[in-house]
């Protein structure tokens, strides 16, 4: 293999590095909030719409927190992390979030199913697992153009 194939393949493998830990890190706020809102709409006997909007709202708000805490470590200001947080996660968690729903929302039985149904936790799970594999791509699509998680990568490890 040439020097320069081999550079492209070294990228390659680096930028699919990037990409999965940039979908396992989106998936890990995704699912805190998924959890949480389901578990407080549950609980708390809200309505389909309600617990989904719940859980939408926290996926998003553990997502952005997930990429903020590291930045705000680096030392960056909450003015200077916050939009770099939003830049870096809104496509991938906003990806993640339309097909996690959806899944949810056609499978028989998951949104009516108790916190103890294992029915609840292998619907959640199996959505997200989806959801992560929609969004590996686009995250990839991201770092390859300099975007998404390639913004913050370099505070990720300031420290």
């Amino acid at each position: 293999m040439s020097t320069h194939a081999q550079a492209g393949h070294d990228t390659g493998q680096t930028v699919n590095r990037l990409a999965l830990s940039a979908t396992v890190h989106c998936l890990t706020g995704c699912a805190i909030g998924e959890v949480l809102g389901m578990i407080i709409g549950t609980a708390l006997g809200w309505s389909n719409g309600a617990t989904i909007a719940a859980s939408i709202v926290l996926a998003f708000f553990f997502g952005y927190s997930l990429t903020s805490l590291p930045l705000l470590r680096a030392g960056l200001g909450v003015r200077r992390a916050a939009p770099l947080a939003f830049a870096s996660d809104t496509l991938s968690i906003t990806t993640m979030e339309i097909v996690d729903t959806l899944i949810v929302v056609l499978i028989p039985g998951a949104m009516a199913a108790g916190l103890g149904d294992p029915l609840f936790w292998g619907s959640l799970a199996i959505a997200l697992l989806i959801a992560g594999a929609f969004a590996f791509p686009v995250n990839r699509w991201l770092l390859v153009r300099g975007k998404g998680h390639a913004v913050v990568h370099q505070y990720h490890h300031a420290h």
